[in-house]
C-alpha cells in the first residue's frame, strides 16, 4: 500500500513539474516577445525622428544619420499617412499588396491593430502618422508558444500510451501467470480424483453416478487446459463451430435453473473455422453465464449462428437489464463489472480469446435497459 501511494504521489509530482515548465517557458516566450515589441516600436521612433529631421532640413543640415536610419529599416512593414489617414507612402510590403489599391486598404487596417501609430509633428499644424506592423521575426515568435504547445501535448500523449501499453503487459503477463499456476494447482487434486474414479468403479458404484463424476472430472480437465493456453499461442484446428458451439450450450443447458428457456438456431451443414476448441467452448460458456447472470437467472436465452459469405457471426440473446450505451466497449476492460461479486476479467478474457487468438471480432451488437442485450462474435471461415 505504501508503495503504491509513493508511487501516485512521484507521479502527481511529474505532472505538477511538468505543468510548472510549461508556464515557466510561456511566461518567458511572453517576455521575449515583449522585449522584441519594445525594441521593434523603439526602431520605428529613431524612423519617425529621422524622417522629421529630413522633412525639416536645409542645407546645413546633416542628413548622413537620419538617412542611415531610414535605409536600415528593412524588416518592420510600415505605412505613413496623413492626418485624415490617407496613404502618402509605405515601405517593406509585399510588391502584390503594395501595387494593389484594394490590398493595400485591406492590408492597412489589418496594422492598425497590431501598434498604437507614431506621430510625426512636421510643424505646428501639420503632422503624419506612421504605422507598422509586426516584423517576421516577431510574427515568428508570436506562434512559438503554440507550437511549443503542440510538441508538449505530442510527447505527453506518447509517454501516456507508452505507460498504457507497459501496463497493460504487466497485466496481461499477470494474468497469464496466475491462470498457468491456477492450472498447475488444478492439476493435482483432478489426478486424485482420477484415481478416486478407478477405486469407485472397483467398488460397483451405481453407473449413473460414475458417469456423472467422469463428466465433471472431463469438465475439469477442460477448465485446467484452458488455463494453461493462457498466456501462450494456442493451437487452431479446422472445426465445425455449429457442432463445438451446440455441445457447449447443450452442456451449460443441463446444469442451470430450468427457468432459463434455451434456444438454439444454426444452419444444418457444417462452417468450418479455424478454432481451438477449448477456447472457443471457453468464449461460449462466458457469454452465456453472463446473459443467465443478467437475467438472474430466469428468462429466455436464444443463441443463433448465421453465415454470410466467408464470415460465420455467433450471436447471444438474453432477456436481461440490459446494458447503457456509453458502457458497450467498457464492458470488455480488466476490472469492469457491474456484479457485486466477481473479479470483472470473464469478458475481457473473452475478448482476448476471440480477437487474439482467433483473430475474430466481438461486440455488443444491441441493448435496451429492461429488454435484454445481444452479444455478437465474428469469425472468417475457411
Amino acid at each position: 500500500m505504501q508503495f503504491s501511494e509513493s508511487r501516485n504521489l512521484t507521479r502527481w509530482f511529474i505532472i505538477l513539474a511538468s505543468f510548472f515548465i510549461v508556464i515557466l517557458i510561456l511566461w518567458n516566450t511572453y517576455n521575449f516577445f515583449q522585449i522584441f515589441k519594445n525594441e521593434e516600436r523603439a526602431k520605428m521612433e529613431f524612423w519617425a525622428s529621422a524622417q522629421k529631421t529630413l522633412a525639416n532640413a536645409n542645407e546645413y543640415t546633416d542628413v548622413d544619420l537620419p538617412l542611415q536610419i531610414i535605409q536600415n529599416n528593412t524588416t518592420i512593414p510600415m505605412i505613413v499617412t496623413d492626418s485624415k489617414d490617407s496613404i502618402i507612402s509605405h515601405n517593406n510590403i509585399d510588391e502584390a499588396i503594395a501595387n494593389d489599391t484594394a490590398a493595400l486598404k485591406v492590408y492597412f487596417n489589418s496594422i492598425k491593430n497590431d501598434n498604437q501609430p507614431i506621430k510625426m509633428q512636421l510643424s505646428e499644424k501639420s503632422y503624419q502618422l506612421v504605422y507598422y506592423g509586426n516584423s517576421p521575426l516577431l510574427n515568428k515568435l508570436k506562434y512559438y508558444p503554440v507550437a511549443l504547445l503542440l510538441i508538449i501535448i505530442l510527447f505527453g500523449a506518447v509517454v501516456y500510451n507508452f505507460y498504457r501499453a507497459t501496463k497493460m503487459a504487466t497485466q496481461n503477463k499477470l494474468w497469464a501467470g496466475m491462470a498457468k499456476e491456477t492450472a498447475h494447482q488444478i492439476g493435482t487434486p483432478l489426478s486424485s480424483l482420477i484415481g478416486w474414479l478407478e477405486i469407485l468403479k472397483l467398488d460397483n458404484v451405481e453407473e449413473s453416478t460414475i458417469i456423472e463424476i467422469e463428466k465433471d472430472i472431463t469438465r475439469l480437465q477442460t477448465i485446467t487446459d484452458r488455463f494453461s493456453k493462457i498466456g501462450s499461442e494456442p493451437v487452431l484446428e479446422k472445426r465445425d463451430i455449429v457442432e463445438d458451439t451446440k455441445n457447449t450450450v447443450d452442456y451449460l443447458q443441463t446444469r442451470v435453473s430450468q427457468q432459463v428457456n434455451f434456444n438454439f438456431e444454426a444452419p444444418e451443414h457444417p462452417i468450418l473455422v479455424d478454432i481451438n476448441p477449448a477456447l472457443h467452448s471457453w468464449t461460449i460458456e462466458n457469454l452465456v453465464k453472463n446473459a443467465i447472470d443478467a437475467m438472474k437467472g430466469k428468462g429466455s436465452l436464444n443463441i443463433v449462428i448465421s453465415e454470410l459469405e466467408d464470415i460465420v457471426k455467433i450471436s447471444i440473446t438474453d432477456t436481461g437489464k440490459g446494458i447503457p450505451k456509453n458502457q458497450f466497449t467498457k464492458v470488455f476492460e480488466p476490472g469492469f463489472t457491474t456484479k457485486k461479486r466477481g473479479w470483472g476479467l470473464g469478458l475481457s478474457l473473452t475478448k482476448r480469446i476471440v480477437e487474439e487468438y482467433h483473430k475474430g471480432k466481438i461486440k455488443v451488437a444491441h441493448s435496451e435497459i429492461g429488454k435484454g442485450t445481444t452479444m455478437q462474435i465474428s469469425y472468417k471461415t475457411t
